[in-house]
């Protein structure tokens, strides 16, 4: 496989023609350029780790990009061909190619994966869950969403739902929120397993009538199960408690005062906007986000999301392990010797990661399409390990 690498390099006297107050440097339209030494990170490590994506050793990795102090520091493109790797799968029904085989549930099919139509936007995956959290943050800051305290069955005729009993009557907005509805729900098994409830889902028609028939097996609030059905509930609540569709109150809300115009975000079958793994983006405007919850939910004076909704979204609310906890829709992975900080963090499937260090004021940006068992693959805490060994200024 032929990997071509483009490596960002940058005039010393670029740099110095930019504005040097991080506080108040904003990314709008492009985003300000800098050497790592210039933000205090080692160029050779960041260029070892680059080699080592370059050379296969996390599988098929399709981009790489580092900000810190609201600078690209390092960003780089590898190239491979996707019809040659799947084509061959796209043809074939499966756990990961819905009927219809042409359209963008099929995760082989190159039209629309990794990439969106051959453009510059990746397939997020369930990166988007994060980024949905953001977007409820904005409606709680404009007032304009309910309580999060508010029960889930408040949005739905309780005749249609199957399986009702007193726990899914308690479920809340923020048990969607923290992957602790308490439904009957697996996920992290083989994607091509038929049991797995998520891919299961997506060969549905009626994602949300699948999910809230679920069956409870846990109290609502008492245990973590991932549940890409439980975020995706949160489209059809959203658009019943605000009269508003997720997606174009995204647009309004957040894309637009961040100066991210180009997107792509994939509908269910009924209409809704799929708020588990839909959204595509280019990563110069998945990182504006990272910044953005860098500066408190502050974008150039004005305040997008609150500070106390930046807060409780990366404060841990269950516990994905003895180490690893989750908030809002976002992970929280533990860095450091003493276990006690976190990296804000995003994964989704097939290589999707997004890592916030605030300690660094740091910005990380990886996509990748290895999706096929078998496959090298880059995760979080390896991002986090090999960004936090550049920072020269701990």
């Amino acid at each position: 496989m032929r990997i071509r690498n483009i490596k960002l390099f940058v005039p010393l006297f670029l740099f110095f023609q930019q504005n040097l107050s991080a506080q108040n440097l904003w990314p709008l339209n492009e985003w300000s350029v800098s050497s790592p030494a210039l933000q205090k990170m080692s160029a050779d490590v960041l260029q070892v780790f680059d080699t080592e994506i370059a050379n296969g050793k996390f599988g098929h990795v399709d981009e790489m990009l580092v900000t810190r102090h609201g600078n690209i520091v390092y960003q780089t493109k590898y190239q491979h061909d996707y019809d040659r790797l799947y084509g061959s799968q796209a043809k074939k029904e499966g756990g990961l190619n819905h009927s219809p085989l042409g359209g963008p549930y099929n995760y082989y099919n190159s039209w629309w994966h990794p990439y969106y139509h051959s453009s510059q936007l990746h397939t997020l995956q369930s990166v988007t869950k994060s980024v949905v959290s953001v977007v409820i943050g904005t409606a709680v800051a404009r007032n304009e969403f309910p309580d999060l305290s508010t029960a889930v069955l408040n949005f739905f005729d309780t005749t249609l739902v199957k399986n009702m009993d007193d726990r899914k009557r308690r479920m809340t907005i923020r048990q969607l929120l923290t992957m602790t509805g308490g439904f009957d729900w697996e996920e992290w098994i083989s994607v091509e397993d038929p049991n797995n409830d998520c891919f299961k889902m997506e060969g549905l028609f009626d994602w949300v009538q699948y999910v809230i028939d679920k069956p409870m097996v846990a109290e609502p609030g008492q245990k973590f199960t991932y549940s890409s059905g439980g975020a995706q509930l949160l489209s059809y609540i959203f658009r019943k408690a605000t009269g508003k569709d997720i997606e174009e109150y995204a647009a309004e809300h957040l894309f637009k005062p961040l100066g991210i115009s180009r997107y792509y975000w994939k509908r269910t079958p009924t209409g809704l906007a799929d708020t588990e793994g839909g959204l595509y983006l280019n990563t110069t405007d998945l990182a504006k986000i990272g910044y953005l919850y860098l500066r408190g939910g502050n974008c150039n004076g004005e305040q997008l999301v609150t500070n106390d909704w930046v807060k409780a979204s990366v404060t841990p609310s269950s516990s994905v392990s003895q180490s690893i906890q989750y908030g809002y829709l976002w992970w929280l992975i533990p860095y450091g010797t003493d276990k006690t900080k976190y990296a804000w963090c995003c994964r989704g499937f097939g290589g999707q990661s997004f890592v916030i260090i605030a300690e660094y004021d740091m910005v990380a940006v990886f996509t990748g399409w290895s999706i096929t068992e078998g496959v090298a693959y880059l995760d979080v805490p390896e991002i986090i390990k090999k960004v936090v060994v550049a920072v020269l200024d701990k």
